[in-house]
């Protein structure tokens, strides 16, 4: 998922832009986008609206929804844990617990429903607190699909500028290693300015060298450039494919390590290249 696109649940009516946007995954919005005298309206637009789609609409569908353990993301969850949804975004998550709970509810919910796919969870690191607790975070339950970082919430309660770029690389640091250890992907917080393309670029392409797959766009117009900084050029593919193609001939590749035009390639780099190749564009 190179790029993941924001669709506030009160503006539906863009769904079929969103979804021609070239994006990766559309990802409806009940949390931020939303006030709260319009909670109640954008769930049951959200619910009616994933109840009309198929769970193989490309791109697929995430849903954020409220903080588990404030006032609506039990009834979030009921109304939007449907066979159209591949993943649920959890915001302000900074325990286990809440995703254990969330995890719990999805069971019950795909049980009573006939959801054979289980229902991913995508959690925020957007607060000290998720900061500090990532490893646990992404390691808390096997519905765990991904780590998403959100700088605004997270540098605003740090009291740290969101053009820090060392405050930044700290965080990608941190959240990537702990989605590693995981084994699961991890993403880049949103570039508010939809104007600068190439400081737009800059993050994604910054975000990418720290190991992460991707980012959050918030309008349309993000989406190409997102999508072609987390795309592998053509050098590095033929690099990972002659990387590749020269374990084919070692007797036992996972052993030691064997020259690739004077460069040696042990099992880490061949597992680089590997991982480049399986993100080629289709």
């Amino acid at each position: 998922m190179r790029s993941k696109l924001f669709l506030p649940a009160t503006r539906l009516d863009l769904a079929g832009k969103a979804l021609a946007s070239g994006a990766d995954a559309v990802c409806i919005d009940l949390e931020d986008a939303v006030t709260k005298a319009g909670k109640d309206d954008a769930q049951r637009a959200a619910s009616l609206y994933l109840q009309s789609v198929r769970r193989s609409v490309s791109p697929p569908l995430i849903v954020r929804i409220n903080a588990v353990g404030g006032d609506h993301w039990r009834q979030n969850l009921e109304a939007v844990a449907l066979p159209s949804v591949v993943q649920i975004n959890l915001p302000k998550v900074e325990q286990p617990d809440a995703i254990l709970m969330a995890a719990a509810a999805l069971d019950v919910l795909e049980h009573q429903r006939g959801i054979l796919s289980p229902i991913g969870l995508l959690i925020n690191i957007e607060t000290p607190a998720a900061l500090a607790r990532a490893a646990q975070l992404a390691s808390a339950h096997p519905r765990v699909a991904g780590l998403q970082v959100g700088f605004g919430d997270l540098f605003l309660a740090c009291g740290i500028d969101r053009n820090n770029a060392a405050a930044r690389d700290h965080v990608r640091m941190t959240v990537s290693v702990a989605a590693a250890q995981a084994g699961i992907p991890c993403y880049d917080g949103a570039f508010a300015d939809v104007r600068d393309t190439a400081g737009l670029e800059r993050e994604a392409r910054n975000a990418r060298a720290f190991g992460f797959t991707g980012k959050s766009c918030i309008h349309p117009r993000q989406v190409a450039t997102v999508n072609a900084a987390f795309t592998p050029g053509g050098d590095e593919m033929a690099w990972a494919r002659k990387i590749v193609e020269a374990a084919g001939h070692v007797d036992d590749p996972g052993q030691g390590a064997f020259l690739v035009d004077g460069q040696m390639v042990d099992e880490p780099l061949l597992r680089l290249a590997q991982r480049l190749l399986a993100r080629a564009p289709v």
